[in-house]
């Protein structure tokens, strides 16, 4: 579940390296980048549900990736109705 301050949101487009392009539930599309701990952890491809934390600086163009749902975590949150 996302906590305060963190926004659900969908792949869009991989930009390339380590950054992505995710159009969140806030209405913003923003560049995100996967952090060091979750580069090799877990692979994130297009049209993935993620969990992005916007940056304090130029949040509503930037943030971080801090989880990808699995496909079974999106069936539970569209029971639950967090996401269409």
């Amino acid at each position: 579940m996302p906590r305060e301050g963190e926004v659900l949101g969908v792949v869009e487009q991989i930009v390339g390296f380590d950054r992505l392009r995710v159009r969140c539930r806030d209405g913003h599309v923003r560049t995100c980048r996967i952090p060091g701990k979750m580069k090799k952890r877990n692979w994130v491809r297009v049209d993935d549900v993620v969990i992005v934390v916007p940056w304090e600086v130029e949040g509503d163009r930037k943030g971080d990736l801090v989880y990808r749902y699995t496909g079974t975590e999106v069936e539970w949150l569209k029971k639950k109705g967090l996401w269409e």
